[in-house]
């Protein structure tokens, strides 16, 4: 015989089952209040017989029908549908005791512990027993099975009860005892479910009595559920027992489970439906906010391909400012909506994986490889840009100094030429005498020396107007037109002097002695004086530099020069003497000179060398100036490599860091989603590192500062992995997200989600995040799949790599890994499920009605199904039916919906 007492203590010992163990409480309570105690014996005697009837018997006294065992086996084979081993037909006490024990050990077998409940209380007709033993086969057998969202069997039961009551005025179901006494309860379970047997409103609360006969008297009638219990045992007790109501309403459940299995279609449609309109508004969502990306991106792109040209550094430096607006204030919102749609456009996908859906296919030139597509034209519009403004302004740069060299050059020249027609066409030579005309002579000698040493000086004008024709200076024609005056004057003056030369020498064959001195004297002075006016030249000649080694190359030139000053002193002083040698002889030998002229020009040659060595000073105060800026471009190049390296240094690690924890299994994934959370919000607070960087990018730029030897990193790499850095993040940070999503609806554990994970990153060798079709394989072997001997492109191998890799790649995401092995281990709704449940909803009928729709599902989906569904044409058909099963095929990507 079993120990019921010892598996009590088991019981007690090592917990039993949920619904046990919230009603067996015979044991504690072994005295029954007398009224409870009837309500009792009626419910349980009635319940009983409404399963013996079946077996044409019944019982009349609950606890001497059941002594010999017999009927005890025959109800359990009744509720149970299974047969018991034969009993015992004896009338002996011990014969009785082993049926009983049959019963017991069928009961037990159920996984049913029963307490304090043994074969010899039965047999002897304990009542208390009895009961507490019929008590538990109707948990057993009629209420266990009852859960309503995953709750045990009484809170199943009950919230079955609220549910249904809920629209039911004057009716608060919160327990089997005191909430049923005015009969309103069971009034309302039985209209919800069959509106025709009762006249809800013209009940009243104030008359139980009235109200419970009414709802026993329908249910036997019309229900097939015996009358259990008499209203007045409920009226006249202040807490009615709760197992007889329990037992009584279980009753009512049963007999309305066919409800129960529409309303349990109704929920599985609008589960799906639920998801089916999440679906579309994400992809509507998404559609929108492609189409304003691509749209900006449209109308960005040509602003970056216009090289439309300015005329000033200014101008061009104003474009560039522009394009530092773009880059800081426009730009970097558009990234965070690049991202977005990369993180929405995952989970969407996810989403459809996880719910049997096809692969979310964006409108045509929306789909990602689009928008990266349109994104990479966009920087490469962009990088284009930035060169060509910078290589506008070292363009423009140039010109304004060629335009500066050439008005200074074309100024001194201009300068130089001023007089030369007027005295090149004098006739001074008429009147002169013989020296007086050998003088003029060998002067204009020295003159077509000076105009053959100021060629150079014409042909450098130009070319400066030819260099400046050809980088499209914008006031070319302003040059043209003076360097063409400049050339046509020349070429006068190159006549005139051929033409004075001719009348001197005419002039000459009647004179016959000149003054050889004065001669020497010109002679030195010409060369001497073009050598200081080419000094002059030079030193007030522009310059323009990049570096320090090209500041010193000019500073050391400098110096070259200012080593031949003392040298030039002395041939002044050369020439000085020549000139008083020249008066000695004259005065000696009463020559007649053209002294004003000749000392005019001798006092100019003296006033020349200091000059000279003023414009020498000023020279080098301007090549001080230049190395005092050159110094400060270098100060700025070393603070920006030093921030830049900084920064460079940075994203690398960071780069690195996040590449890590993708492929680590630290704590659960939320933990892990809140450790990238605080990361992302580390690493965003590193912005003013960045802010800081662009500031001194700005002053390099405002510098023209085109190269810097300090770092080998520019503000467009930086700027580029920067963005790739959030991007990664936020991706890193999305995949968390959708697997635990996948997770969470699939209902897949945290150990089996690290068993993937450490399965996914054995095999995935090079830390890429994904594995190579050998890879994939090996994974797959190791997980106990049979593809070890399948070949490229056959078997089951290549199945399940047409699931995980539809696009062909040759290589597996672990997000695709997960949604493939959840896949394979959970069970998702399918078609065929939605079908099924409209097949309920629709009383079995291959069509369903717009009213039947209503009546059965929240108003936005029923409408939502209203309006989707196409018309039934099947020969059963009537008017207003609609097709749901082509709408349930739609929806899961058989058909189009």
């Amino acid at each position: 015989m079993v120990d019921y007492h010892a598996a009590h203590h088991q019981c007690s010992a090592g917990g039993a089952q949920t619904y046990m163990e919230q009603e067996n409480d015979w044991d504690r309570d072994l005295l029954l209040d007398p009224a409870w105690e009837k309500q009792q014996r009626k419910t349980f005697t009635a319940w009983c017989n409404s399963h013996l009837r079946k077996a044409g018997t019944q019982i009349e006294n609950i606890e001497q029908d059941f002594r010999d065992g017999l009927k005890l086996m025959l109800l359990l084979e009744v509720i149970s549908g299974e047969r018991l081993p034969k009993p015992e037909r004896g009338k002996m006490r011990v014969h009785k005791i082993n049926n009983v024990n049959k019963a017991l050990d069928f009961i037990a077998s159920k996984g049913v512990k029963l307490v304090s409940i043994g074969a010899e209380e039965i047999v002897d007709g304990n009542a208390k027993m009895t009961l507490g033993m019929i008590w538990t086969i109707i948990l057993r057998f009629a209420i266990q099975d009852i859960s309503v969202e995953e709750t045990s069997a009484k809170e199943g039961l009950l919230l079955w009860c609220q549910r249904k009551t809920a629209p039911y005025k004057n009716v608060n179901v919160q327990n089997f005892h005191i909430s049923w006494k005015d009969g309103l309860a069971f009034n309302a379970l039985i209209h919800r479910h069959r509106p025709d047997l009762i006249d809800y409103d013209s009940l009243r609360k104030d008359d139980p009595v009235t109200n419970l006969n009414n709802a026993f008297e329908v249910a036997e009638k019309h229900l097939d559920i015996p009358k259990m219990l008499d209203a007045e045992d409920i009226v006249g007790t202040a807490r009615p027992d709760e197992k007889a109501i329990m037992t009584y309403v279980s009753s009512f459940y049963h007999a309305f489970s066919g409800a129960q299995k529409a309303e349990t279609a109704a929920n599985r449609i609008c589960k799906v439906l639920a998801v089916n309109q999440e679906n579309e508004q994400m992809m509507e969502d998404y559609e929108k906010l492609a189409s304003d990306l691509l749209e900006w991106i449209r109308r960005t792109i040509p602003w970056l391909e216009n090289r439309t040209q300015e005329k000033t550094v200014n101008d061009m430096q104003a474009k560039q400012e522009d394009f530092r607006d773009y880059r800081c204030v426009h730009k970097p919102p558009k990234v965070q909506e690049k991202c977005q749609l990369e993180i929405s456009f995952n989970t969407l996908q996810t989403k459809l994986r996880l719910s049997n859906r096809p692969a979310f296919m964006p409108s045509e030139g929306r789909m990602m490889s689009d928008i990266n597509g349109a994104w990479h034209t966009l920087e490469g519009a962009e990088k284009g840009y930035e060169e060509w403004i910078l290589s506008e302004i070292r363009r423009l740069e140039r010109l304004e100094h060629l335009a500066e060299k050439f008005h200074q050059k074309a100024a001194i020249h201009e300068s130089w030429t001023d007089g030369k027609e007027a005295m090149l066409t004098q006739k001074d030579y008429a009147t002169s005498t013989l020296s007086e005309v050998k003088a003029l002579l060998r002067k204009h000698e020295a003159f077509e020396s000076d105009l053959a040493a100021h060629q150079d000086r014409v042909e450098q004008i130009a070319a400066i107007a030819q260099e400046l024709n050809e980088l499209d200076y914008y006031d070319s024609a302003s040059v043209n037109a003076r360097c063409q005056k400049i050339c046509d004057q020349w070429d006068v003056l190159g006549a005139l002097t051929l033409s004075r030369k001719e009348s001197l020498e005419r002039t000459e064959k009647q004179l016959e002695s000149i003054d050889e001195l004065y001669l020497e004297y010109a002679k030195r002075a010409a060369p001497f004086n073009n050598w200081m006016e080419g000094a002059m030249e030079d030193l007030q000649d522009m310059f323009i530099v990049h570096n320090i080694e090209e500041i010193q190359g000019l500073i050391t030139a400098h110096e070259q020069f200012k080593s031949t000053l003392p040298e030039a002193n002395k041939e002044r002083e050369a020439i000085q003497s020549i000139q008083a040698e020249v008066q000695k002889i004259a005065q000696s030998n009463g020559i007649k000179l053209s002294g004003p002229q000749n000392a005019s020009g001798f006092n100019d040659l003296l006033r020349l060398l200091p000059r000279v060595c003023r414009c020498n000073y000023r020279c080098f105060l301007a090549l001080q100036d230049e190395l005092n800026k050159q110094n400060s471009n270098d100060t700025l190049r070393a603070k920006f490599a030093t921030q830049a390296n900084a920064v460079g240094a940075y994203i690398q690690e960071k780069m690195e860091e996040i590449g890590r924890i993708s492929i680590e299994m630290n704590g659960t994934l939320e933990d892990q989603l809140t450790h990238l959370k605080e990361y992302q919000q580390s690493i965003m607070s590193y912005m003013p590192e960045i802010n800081k960087l662009e500031g001194f990018h700005q002053h390099i730029q405002e510098a023209l500062i085109f190269d810097n030897q300090y770092t080998s990193y520019t503000m467009e790499h930086l700027r580029v992995g920067w963005e790739q850095l959030l991007t990664t993040i936020a991706r890193t940070i999305n995949e968390v997200e959708n697997q635990i999503l996948t997770r969470d609806a699939k209902g897949i554990s945290q150990e089996q989600l690290y068993e993937y994970r450490a399965s996914f990153n054995h095999f995935d060798k090079d830390h890429s995040g994904a594995l190579q079709a050998e890879e994939f394989k090996a994974c797959l072997i190791s997980l106990g799949y049979d593809v070890e001997n399948d070949k490229q492109g056959d078997g089951e191998f290549a199945r399940i790599m047409g699931i995980v890799d539809p696009n062909g790649t040759g290589a597996v995401t672990f997000q695709a890994f997960i949604d493939f092995m959840s896949t394979e281990t959970t069970d998702t709704d399918t078609a065929d499920q939605v079908i099924a449940s409209f097949k309920i909803l629709a009383a079995d009928k291959n069509y369903i009605t717009a009213d039947e729709l209503r009546r059965e599902l929240p108003p936005d989906q029923a409408e939502y199904c209203i309006a989707r569904m196409a018309p039934y044409t099947g020969p059963d058909a009537i008017p207003g039916a609609l097709d749901y099963m082509s709408f349930s095929t739609a929806l899961y990507g058989e058909s189009d919906l």
